[in-house]
């Protein structure tokens, strides 16, 4: 509760089952507030995560701050610059999170969009498969996505998914406009529900007999695809990219 309320920048906290009544309450309420993921557990998983004295609950440090794409977003704006954000659905891999966070930010993306649970810690082993670029890009947590996602569209930003049930390939995509762009994870791919906010659901063409790229290797085709056609548009690419 000291850590809460100091504003300790926490990544998650675990609470005990066993754990009920006014304390359990205000720590829902807190943790709500703070936007911080709260994850109901058995007790014996806390004590085989700690020998320690936890007394139910375990709080874990994040190893970045999270942002709001509310605060984010119009931020891009006042630097007249046009929005390129990515969402990701379901992408548990600690290590695709840090090679998606190099693509985007070699790619000129503005943020990171992830969901409060369902999603990889990042940690250090992210942060090492970054390269740093999770200390650098915005990463924006949230408890929906799809409000998320209702925000940026009533701002006027494009949808665009990437989902085998698409019947445009990427190139055909105009990626210059402001856009989020959504990839899932590659076994259960895009929710249903996120997928039918889309202003294009698109595919990435491939030979061969997979039927699908890794996360990781799809978020940078399409980031490249987004930079290539915003360089274009610009007039050229940095020198420092």
């Amino acid at each position: 509760m000291d850590a809460l309320d100091a504003g300790t920048n926490l990544d998650k906290i675990m609470l005990s089952a066993a754990v009920k009544g006014p304390f359990e309450k205000e720590l829902r309420s807190k943790c709500k507030t703070a936007n911080i993921p709260l994850y109901i557990v058995q007790k014996e998983r806390l004590n085989f995560i700690t020998q320690k004295n936890h007394q139910g609950v375990l709080g874990f440090i994040a190893e970045i701050t999270y942002q709001e794409i509310e605060h984010v977003y119009p931020l891009i704006f006042e630097r007249g610059e046009t929005p390129l954000l990515l969402m990701l659905d379901g992408v548990t891999d600690v290590r695709n999170m840090g090679a998606i966070a190099r693509s985007a930010l070699a790619s000129g993306a503005h943020a990171l969009i992830v969901p409060q649970k369902g999603t990889a810690q990042i940690n250090a082993e992210a942060i090492k498969s970054s390269a740093g670029a999770l200390t650098k890009i915005p990463v924006c947590r949230t408890a929906s996505l799809e409000n998320a996602l209702d925000y940026l569209i009533e701002n006027g930003v494009q949808v665009v998914c990437a989902d085998l049930s698409g019947k445009k390939y990427l190139q055909s995509l105009d990626l210059s406009l402001p856009t989020v762009i959504l990839l899932g994870s590659e076994d259960e791919g895009i929710r249903p529900h996120l997928l039918r906010k889309s202003t294009e659901i698109f595919k990435i063409p491939m030979k061969g007999e997979m039927d699908s790229f890794n996360v990781s290797v799809a978020a940078g085709i399409v980031l490249y695809e987004s930079l290539r056609q915003r360089e274009i548009t610009d007039g050229g690419y940095s020198m420092e990219m």
